[in-house]
Formats: C-alpha cells, sequence, structure tokens
C-alpha cells in the first residue's frame, strides 16, 4: 500500500491531528496531500485545462427554415429549409488542439513550481526543527547541570562554605540556560505552528535530531545539466517558447478561407428545388497583425529563457559554493566539538575544587558556543543543499 492512502486513513481516524513520529520525506508528502494552497491550485489546474479544451471544434451546425406566403394569396406558399456546416483550416488541421495541449502542459509546469516552492519551504522547516531538536538535546544537559550546580552552591551557601557572589554567579548561569531553554522551546512551537499551516491544520511531529545523509554533488557543471532540464522554472519558459511557435501557426491558418456546406431545400406550389450549397468567407482583416504578434511573443519567449537560465545558473553556483563552504566549516567544528567535549571533566574539576566558578563557567560557554556554531553551520548546508536539490521534491 502507498503512503498516501496510510496518511489519508490515519487522518480520518484522528480527526485533526497527525502525531505519529514522521519522517521528513512522509512530512512532505503529508503537505502536499493536505496543503489547502496545492488543492486550490489542483482545481484551477483542471479547470484550466477544461477551458483551454473549450472552443477548438468545428462550429454548430445552422438549420433554418423560412415558411412564406404570398400576397396575392392565389400565388401560393413558399416553404425553404437550410442546413449549413462550416469548416476552419486551424480545426481541420489539429493546430488548436496541438494549442490547446501546450497550454495544459504549461498549466501543469505553473502547477509544479508552486509545489516545488511549498514542498522546498516545507523541508526548510524541518531542517530548522531538527536543528532546535538537537540544540534542545544539548541544552537539556547543560540546564541539568545548571540545576544541580545553583543546587549545590545554594547548600555550600548556607553552610557558609561560598559567598554570595559565588551563590549569584551558579543562579545566574542557571537563569541564562533556562531562558535559553526557553527560547528553543518557543521556536520549536513556532515551526510546528508553521508546519500545521502548510499541512491544512493537520498538527505534525518531528522528534528527529540528525539529518538524512546527504552528499554534495560532486561535480557542479555536470549535475547543473540535470537540475537545468528538471527545473519546472525553465521549463516553463522552453514550454512557451513552443506554444509560441504553435500560435504562429495557427494565427497564420487563421487567414485562410473557411468554408461552409450544406443542404437546401425549396419549395413552392407545384414546384420544388433542392441542392448543395457552398460557401466561402475571406478573412481580409479580422486577423490582421495577429501573426506578427504571435512572433513577437516568441522572441520575448526567447529572450526570456536565456535570461532564466543564466540566472538560474548563477544562482545554483552560488548556492553550489555556498554548501561547499558550509559543509567544510560543519565537518571541520564537528570534529573538533568530539574532541574538544570536556564538560564531565570540567564537571569533575570543578567539584573537587581544582578550579573556580567562573573558570568553569566561561569554559563551558566555550564549549556551547561551539555547538551552537556547528549545529548552525549544519542546518545551513543542509538548506543550501535542500535549495540545490528542490527539483528532486
Amino acid at each position: 500500500m502507498k503512503l498516501k492512502p496510510i496518511i489519508t486513513i490515519i487522518l480520518a481516524v484522528a480527526g485533526t491531528t497527525l502525531s505519529a513520529q514522521l519522517s521528513v520525506n512522509q512530512i512532505l508528502e503529508s503537505v502536499e496531500t493536505n496543503n489547502t494552497t496545492l488543492a486550490v491550485l489542483r482545481a484551477g489546474l483542471e479547470q484550466q485545462k477544461l477551458e483551454n479544451k473549450t472552443g477548438i471544434y468545428l462550429a454548430n451546425p445552422e438549420v433554418s427554415f423560412n415558411y412564406l406566403w404570398g400576397s396575392p394569396t392565389s400565388i401560393g406558399r413558399r416553404t425553404d429549409v437550410a442546413v449549413t456546416q462550416t469548416f476552419d483550416i486551424p480545426t481541420l488541421t489539429g493546430l488548436k488542439s496541438r494549442v490547446a495541449d501546450g497550454q495544459n502542459q504549461l498549466a501543469e509546469l505553473q502547477y509544479l513550481a508552486e509545489r516545488m516552492n511549498i514542498l522546498l519551504e516545507t523541508k526548510k522547516l524541518c531542517i530548522d526543527m531538527i536543528y532546535y531538536n538537537a540544540l534542545k538535546k544539548e541544552w537539556d544537559v547543560r540546564l541539568g547541570h545548571a540545576r544541580r550546580m545553583a543546587a549545590a552552591y545554594r547548600e555550600k551557601f548556607d553552610r557558609g562554605d561560598v559567598g554570595i557572589l559565588e551563590n549569584d554567579k551558579a543562579r545566574l548561569n542557571l537563569s541564562a540556560a533556562e531562558a535559553e531553554a526557553a527560547r528553543i522551546e518557543t521556536e520549536q512551537q513556532a515551526l510546528l505552528s508553521e508546519l500545521k499551516r502548510l499541512n491544512g491544520g493537520v498538527a505534525l511531529a518531528l522528534e528527529n535530531t540528525d539529518y538524512d545523509e546527504s552528499i554534495l554533488p560532486p561535480d557542479f557543471e555536470q549535475w547543473y545539466v540535470q537540475a537545468e532540464q528538471k527545473n519546472p522554472v525553465l521549463s516553463f519558459v522552453r514550454q512557451e517558447i513552443e506554444l509560441g511557435k504553435k500560435q504562429v501557426n495557427l494565427n497564420r491558418a487563421a487567414g485562410l478561407p473557411v468554408f461552409s456546406a450544406g443542404y437546401m431545400s425549396e419549395k413552392v406550389v407545384g414546384q420544388q428545388y433542392q441542392g448543395m450549397m457552398l460557401g466561402i468567407s475571406i478573412p481580409l482583416w479580422e486577423n490582421k497583425n495577429r501573426v506578427r504578434q504571435a512572433k513577437a511573443a516568441v522572441r520575448v519567449a526567447e529572450l526570456r529563457e536565456a535570461s532564466g537560465k543564466q540566472q538560474f545558473y548563477d544562482h545554483l553556483q552560488s548556492l553550489y559554493e555556498r554548501a561547499a563552504g558550509l559543509y567544510r566549516i560543519a565537518e571541520k567544528s564537528r570534529k573538533s566539538l568530539n574532541e574538544l567535549n570536556h564538560t564531565e571533566l570540567l564537571q569533575k574539576a570543578l567539584d573537587a575544587g581544582e578550579i573556580s566558578l567562573p573558570d568553569y563557567l566561561v569554559a563551558l560557554g566555550l564549549y556551547y558556543d561551539m555547538v551552537s556554531r556547528t549545529f548552525e553551520a549544519e542546518r545551513d548546508f543542509q538548506k543550501a543543499l535542500a535549495e540545490l536539490s528542490a527539483t528532486e521534491l
């Protein structure tokens, strides 16, 4: 069974809450299913496709009937019956249908571009959530140390073993740790609210503290060729050019004569005439400048494609270089963090009286500053990589 039906069943049972722990990919699929903006866009896409397919068929056949009475009455009455059908070249050759198909492809690509933006926003929120989850995990440890130290120094102060300054420093350290922990929880709740909004009002849970394994493409130029072909925005511009060329052919064909054929019968007293009808309409003025306008639209689309490709290339190259730099920083910071994690030794040295409380707080502050910088570098790398791989969403 696919994931989307499973999510639908869960939501039907749970009502408005999806509290089960989900992966980032599952959250993306849930948002794609439940996002109200995407739901509106999907409905609009179907409406647009039907609209594009409207008016591409032959004109309706026409039936006329005339009943005429003569004057004087002695000449009798006359009855005419006519059935006619109009035929235009764009419809007969399928040009209108091909233009409609191209318009439908444009509508689909526009939807895919909006979908990519919403899913990219969702993934960035998930990355932020993982960042704060990891930060909270570290800060909970620090908060526990701060509480134990504040309690210990309170006891020492009550016994007279330490002065008020040392006791206040321990309390101040605890207050700072509690304030930072509260800030982290506030950020987590804000992110969950944003995920709920994107998920159509259905709450989501993301408790991961580690990112999915991510690899930066080793060769930018080779990777870019594939990314360019998959980008819906550039595909939209390319499709605009193709549609413009079809529109040129359609407008050129609209300048050709329109034919009509049919049957006519005329009856008078004692006489009857019947036979075929043929007609032709020559569009001398109606379609003036339409071909030139369509060609101009193609030129504009071609310029837009060239500009879009250059901007897309420059943007991705900048992101790639930034992601590569952030990756190096994150790797170096993580290595230093693992090698220089001496929080337990610092605690033991403080308890044994080998270092003073100010020295302990300074050393601990340096360590947690490195923790924050490492997590920030990893988060920023993941965000840059998410933008680079947005076409894969």
